[in-house]
């Protein structure tokens, strides 16, 4: 489930990362903490408060969401791949990515993480999903923008 997976995520990733500007902790708390939240919330209300009609598995909203959800986290996946291998040990300075969704996008992880959620919302159908996909939309828009920059 979601609340799974971005906890996951939020402890992995960080692990994965090779040397590189710290994070404070203040902000890796305040970001836990956000997704532990976030993934308490869209999990009741998925397991509390949705309701489906029988077949809704095989309705079109299902289906193309599910599908926005899993190539966006494959893009997602890749581009973090990417960004993690940019520099070899030791090398600073900056450097533009290139492969995968970066061919067409200068975020192609924020890319990726915006598609995953929308597709998420689609298949789910709650204002709750909706809203973090908004927020993500939001959130993760305007530092792509900062990094096209």
């Amino acid at each position: 489930n979601k609340f799974s997976f971005v906890c996951c995520r939020a402890l992995i990733f960080p692990l994965l990362i090779r040397e590189g500007k710290p994070t404070p902790f203040f902000t890796f708390v305040l970001a836990f903490l956000f997704c532990l939240f976030n993934g308490y919330l869209q999990g009741r209300s998925l397991t509390t408060y949705a309701t489906y009609p029988p077949g809704w598995l095989g309705g079109s909203c299902f289906i193309i969401g599910f599908l926005g959800w899993l190539i966006g986290m494959a893009i997602n996946i890749h581009s973090d791949h990417i960004l993690r291998n940019l520099r070899k040990p030791g090398e600073t300075g900056y450097k533009i990515p290139r492969g995968g969704m970066f061919e067409y996008v200068s975020g192609a992880n924020f890319f990726g993480e915006i598609l995953e959620w929308f597709g998420f919302a689609l298949a789910c159908c709650t204002i709750e999903s909706l809203a973090f996909a908004l927020c993500t939309l939001f959130i993760l828009g305007s530092r792509a923008r900062q990094h096209h920059k």
